[in-house]
This record gives structure tokens, C-alpha cells and sequence, in this order.
């Protein structure tokens, strides 16, 4: 499984939607929220180059958009253990 990281804000509908559909399906990944400190969000901008949430980093490169996420979580991440 390739190195993943999601950015995302809490106050954010489409993070909410990303985060939501993770928990049904058991997927866990580390979470960085934008909105706790400057360092997240520079650190987003400097792999992603924009602000923009969510974001999901997949070995350094960034996936914008949740259905585009949602897409790639549910055709990648298969093959890892689900908890339920």
C-alpha cells in the first residue's frame, strides 16, 4: 500500500463526506487538519500546492476533489485489512 496522508478541515461538507465514507468502509489513515496549525497548511501547499481540502497525498503527489478520492480509495485500498 503506498504511503497516504488526508488533509482536510472539519468544518469542510466534502472533508466530512471523504472522513465519512472511511469510517464505513474501516479505512484509517493518518489525518492532518489544516485548520489546527500554519505548519499543516504550508506543509499541504508545499506537496500539493494549494490550500485546497480534502486533500489526499498518495507518495507525494495530491488528489483534490472527495469524489475523486472517495473513487480512488474504493479501487486501491481493497487489498488492506478493513475494520469493522
Amino acid at each position: 500500500m503506498p504511503e497516504m496522508t488526508l488533509y482536510y478541515k472539519p468544518s469542510c461538507p466534502y472533508c466530512q463526506k471523504v472522513l465519512h465514507f472511511m469510517k464505513n468502509e474501516g479505512i484509517e489513515l493518518p489525518l492532518k487538519n489544516i485548520a489546527e496549525s500554519a505548519e499543516k497548511r504550508q506543509e499541504l501547499m508545499d506537496v500539493g500546492g494549494k490550500a485546497q481540502v480534502p486533500c489526499l497525498i498518495i507518495e507525494a503527489k495530491a488528489l483534490y476533489e472527495s469524489d475523486d478520492i472517495i473513487e480512488w480509495l474504493k479501487n486501491n485500498y481493497q487489498d488492506e485489512p478493513r475494520k469493522h
